[in-house]
């Protein structure tokens, strides 16, 4: 089942979004400070492209925080607007709810994605 949701979502607007968090790494990687930023965005990008049958756990410390907050006011709110918008659009239908619960899924992560993990398929 997680092959077809993946498949839809894909097409439905997973790409939009992945290619949103693949743009956000490409900044962050201009700069030498940027690029293990970008390489969580890059991380991420991957799960905006195929989020069924994946989950986010959360976790980290101190530096985590400092990470997030950064991320926060640098790139995550527009991130995490677009996802919420797009979630909430796609929640007005039923047939759009599990796609809408996965954008909300994303747009958690797009707030704070330091110190989180993307669990695979079991």
């Amino acid at each position: 089942m997680s092959c077809l949701g993946n498949a839809l979502w894909f097409l439905l607007g997973g790409m939009w979004q992945g290619l949103a968090w693949g743009l956000a790494g490409i900044l962050w990687c201009v700069t030498i400070i940027g690029i293990p930023i970008g390489r969580q965005c890059f991380k991420f990008a991957s799960l905006a492209f195929f989020p069924f049958g994946k989950s986010v756990q959360y976790g980290g410390g101190a530096a985590s925080a400092l990470a997030n907050l950064l991320w926060l006011l640098l790139s995550g709110i527009p991130l995490a607007l677009a996802a919420g918008v797009n979630g909430l659009l796609l929640c007005a239908t039923i047939v759009g709810i599990p796609f809408g619960r996965q954008c909300f899924k994303i747009a958690k992560l797009a707030l704070m994605p330091f110190g989180a993990e993307i669990i695979g398929p079991q």
